[in-house]
């Protein structure tokens, strides 16, 4: 497939959008802040008009520009050759220092290849990343004294548009719609969105749920809510961002769901998911493709419990075709939106009071879950969910693909 490169106009929109609305939560950041700026080299033509907004914005960047991994695959031979010292390794006076000088975390997402990690082995990439948790344990810690927020987007590339059967022409384009990059002014298309997002989110908390039954000819499954689960949308985390999503008791999940999308995680394809909960854990987890890796997740610690519960409304995503991508197909609208579950850890900021108030015997008595892994996984099919309420009333609050509120 053919190489692309949007014009200089939409990357620059495109740009504007992640360093003027993206971070610090909806507001673009602020002069003498510190943008740690992180992408691979195929991810270039953004990367650089990023950088230059973040400078011309009289802030700083760090950056961190990462060798495209299609020829020399670095991560397989790691995988595949470090020993038990050397994968458990985590350099935390530098990820700590790091955590510490910056304001922002911005990273460009895109792939040379989705099956890049199907020959590594999948223990010591479980492993690696459980030997990772302080980095996203410190990262939370530091936005919860709002001094600190993140943002992902993607480069769309020829291996991704031809895992969504896609020309890349029409994968950019559905990037271009998603992210309104063709609106005159698309910060402020943005700004406005998230306003109509959060009136969704505060329906949502208002309604108080005990629990939700999301049902379909692929799913039935019972999710409980904790009395202080709050719901979440939008914010400048992750563009494009439609989703507005929760973090359950992890407890009373009950049940069983298959999923119609792929999943792109940990440099390998997993297709055709099924999982099945019994008093909160998985059970039973299936996949026609990359199954090994599946189970190797689920295995890692608390990673067998979900983290978050998450619905699109299909009336505000302009994503029309599934694009081999969780970021973008966790926010697909299309003819049914989508819902997703994410296995492992649960959103501390999906509480309603200050979760920084709270310790993790707190967090554990609430059933908010604790991973090192956080994996969403999506499907695009038609889902009732209906929402028991705290006082025994039952209301259906998503059908169709849309919100009832």
């Amino acid at each position: 497939m053919k190489e692309y490169k949007p014009s200089k106009k939409i990357l620059e929109k495109y740009a504007d959008v992640m360093v003027h609305y993206a971070l610090n939560e909806g507001k673009g950041i602020k002069k003498n802040e510190t943008v740690l700026l992180v992408g691979r080299e195929q991810t270039k033509p953004l990367l650089f008009e990023i950088y230059k907004k973040i400078i011309d914005a009289g802030a700083h960047v760090v950056l961190e520009y990462l060798p495209d991994d299609s020829e020399y695959n670095f991560d397989e031979y790691f995988y595949n050759n470090a020993n038990e010292k050397q994968i458990s390794n985590f350099p935390a006076k530098l990820v700590r220092g790091k955590i510490d000088e910056i304001n922002h975390y911005l990273r460009v997402l895109s792939e040379s290849d989705m099956d890049i990690l199907k020959n590594a082995n999948s223990k010591n990439i479980m492993k690696k990343g459980d030997a990772w948790k302080p980095w996203m344990q410190w990262r939370n810690e530091k936005q919860a004294t709002g001094k600190f927020s993140w943002t992902l987007c993607n480069y769309g590339t020829p291996a991704m548009a031809a895992a969504a059967n896609l020309d890349i022409k029409e994968y950019w384009n559905q990037i271009i719609k998603a992210c309104y990059l063709r609106d005159k002014n698309p910060v402020a298309t943005w700004q406005d969105l998230q306003k109509q997002i959060q009136k969704n989110v505060k329906k949502l908390d208002t309604l108080c749920i005990d629990t939700l039954k999301i049902e379909g000819s692929d799913v039935d499954l019972e999710i409980k809510l904790s009395p202080f689960s709050a719901w979440k949308g939008g914010s400048g985390a992750n563009i494009p961002s439609f989703e507005i999503f929760t973090s359950p008791d992890w407890r009373g999940t009950n049940g069983w769901i298959r999923f119609n999308q792929p999943l792109y995680r940990y440099g390998n394809v997993i297709e055709n998911i099924y999982l099945e909960f019994k008093k909160g854990k998985v059970v039973k987890a299936t996949a026609t493709k990359g199954q090994k890796i599946l189970r190797e997740m689920i295995a890692t610690k608390n990673a067998d419990k979900i983290g978050e519960f998450s619905l699109t409304d299909m009336r505000f995503s302009k994503i029309t075709k599934p694009m081999a991508d969780t970021l973008y197909d966790e926010n697909m609208g299309g003819k049914y939106g989508n819902t997703h579950i994410a296995l492992g850890m649960s959103y501390r900021d999906c509480y309603k009071g200050d979760y920084t108030k709270l310790n993790e015997s707190d967090w554990k008595k609430l059933g908010y879950n604790n991973s090192s892994v956080h994996t969403d996984i999506i499907s695009t099919t038609d889902r009732t969910v209906t929402a028991t309420l705290q006082n025994g009333t039952e209301k259906v609050i998503y059908q169709k693909g849309k919100f009832n509120l």
